[in-house]
């Protein structure tokens, strides 16, 4: 008996799954209900119902037609696709009991055929002499919406079966009349039938080489060496993904206006003029937010508005680095600095310098010990150090997107020009006199300016690179 009580045959067009479901269905003790979840059809084009269940039906409640494919006498399953309804993914995903099974195709045939299919009208083939052919003509960008619509969706199932911990089987389009994998595959599904041979009604279809099937074979050719479909050119991304952080974010005392730090920009400023909107002191600012207390206050504050504030990476790196990391205080992180002295080998002093005693502490010890810093961010914002990312260095990016795992910032604004951006949304609060914002530099930002020189920009660029690709950052000076 199997241990599954369903299956889901997850593919796309094209990628012949009509051909593996014909050869499931071979067997007594499985069976495939088509495209039961397509919303164009329930099952098979023409075709009225499935398990007595009709289109209309099947829109209103397609948990129904999923628990009447579970009680088959048999193990049943179905077809689905990317574009299918999207109500029905998840569950079967989620459920340890409904087997999975990803069948692939090169993408490039799997487009080409889809194409012809469409010229031709002719989806299926079981007499070879009523084959319809034509040469399409290969339109790149279409070809690259499909790629990416392809792509995400496998990295969605690959994902969600990661974190299930699951495990799915396996087919590739090749190995469809190969009746040894057929049985590995049955086999898997845990029924006793087996395949004596392959399905053979099913003929393929349009087997010439691609050169005949596209009018523009060499203008292919050449558009898909501009593509990228191994992400050769994508930022490694290997930093840890971050929550909302909801408790540091800060309301005005009245008016409806947000604030969702990103730690070691313009906080104090932003502040101080958050208060000063509502002409109130900062200790009046409404802080220490959990989800509860955050969804009342939307619910009580309508119309209100939420904003981020992104300061340039090698900025945000120094002032992170001075309070953190260089100066005693509060907020200092003194293990983690004497880490970075003895692991790191960062060259600088073992206690807090006056950073206003040039002679003490140099401009040339400070470009030291800082290009120190930006050299370790590289290592530790990609896993490579048994240090955790502080929040007050973590790319803001990805800040961004852990905020976004409870809600977006209505707006992202820069520290260059905040003063007008807050002036404007303001106003759009109705708040009738704007405060002016106060000065947003980082006390310590003469020290780096003194120091900045290529050396600093480039190790930056090199930690922060998504940051810099994602919000266009140029050069700081």
């Amino acid at each position: 008996m199997s241990r599954f009580q369903s299956f889901i045959l997850l593919a796309e067009m094209r990628t012949g799954s009509n051909l593996l479901e014909a050869n499931l269905n071979m067997l007594d003790d499985i069976s495939c209900y088509g495209e039961a979840f397509n919303p164009s059809f329930v099952g098979y084009p023409k075709i009225d119902e499935v398990l007595g269940i009709d289109r209309d039906a099947r829109e209103k409640d397609p948990l129904a037609l999923l628990e009447k494919i579970k009680q088959s006498d048999d193990l049943a399953g179905f077809r689905f696709f990317h574009d299918h309804d999207p109500r029905v993914l998840d569950i079967c995903i989620d459920d340890p009991l409904c087997a999975k099974i990803i069948l692939t195709r090169n993408p490039l045939d799997s487009f080409i055929s889809w194409k012809i299919a469409q010229a031709t009208g002719q989806w299926k083939l079981t007499n070879a002499t009523h084959s319809k052919s034509t040469a399409i003509t290969f339109d790149v960008d279409a070809f690259d919406a499909h790629l990416k619509a392809t792509q995400a969706f496998q990295a969605r199932i690959h994902r969600a079966l990661q974190i299930s911990g699951q495990t799915a089987f396996h087919i590739a389009y090749d190995d469809l009349r190969d009746v040894d994998v057929l049985n590995g595959l049955v086999q898997f599904l845990g029924v006793k039938s087996r395949l004596s041979n392959v399905h053979k009604k099913l003929k393929k279809q349009n087997p010439e080489p691609l050169e005949y099937k596209v009018t523009n074979f060499d203008e292919m050719k050449a558009a898909l060496a501009d593509l990228d479909p191994f992400g050769l050119t994508c930022t490694p991304h290997f930093e840890q993904g971050r929550g909302p952080a909801i408790p540091t974010y800060i309301a005005a005392p009245k008016t409806g206006l947000m604030y969702m730090p990103l730690r070691s920009g313009p906080d104090r400023a932003v502040r101080q003029w958050l208060a000063a909107v509502d002409d109130a002191p900062t200790d009046a600012l409404i802080q220490k937010f959990t989800q509860k207390s955050l969804r009342m206050w939307q619910e009580t504050h309508q119309p209100h508005r939420s904003f981020a504030v992104l300061r340039h990476p090698l900025a945000r790196a120094h002032a992170a680095f001075c309070d953190r990391i260089l100066l005693d205080g509060p907020r200092g992180l003194p293990e983690i600095r004497a880490n970075l002295i003895r692991v790191h080998k960062l060259k600088m002093p073992d206690f807090a310098p006056a950073l206003d005693d040039l002679a003490a502490y140099s401009d040339e010890d400070h470009r030291r010990a800082f290009l120190g810093f930006l050299t370790f961010l590289k290592m530790n914002l990609s896993g490579q150090t048994s240090i955790r990312v502080d929040p007050s260095w973590a790319s803001q990016l990805t800040l961004l997107q852990g905020m976004a795992q409870f809600a977006v910032p209505d707006m992202v604004l820069r520290e260059e020009g905040l003063d007008d951006d807050l002036n404007h949304l303001a106003q759009q609060m109705h708040v009738a006199k704007p405060p002016a914002l106060g000065d947003t530099t980082h006390r310590w930002q003469g020290r780096l300016a003194e120091i900045y020189d290529q050396s600093l920009e480039d190790a930056a660029r090199v930690a922060y690179a998504r940051d810099y690709a994602a919000f266009g950052f140029g050069s700081w000076a």
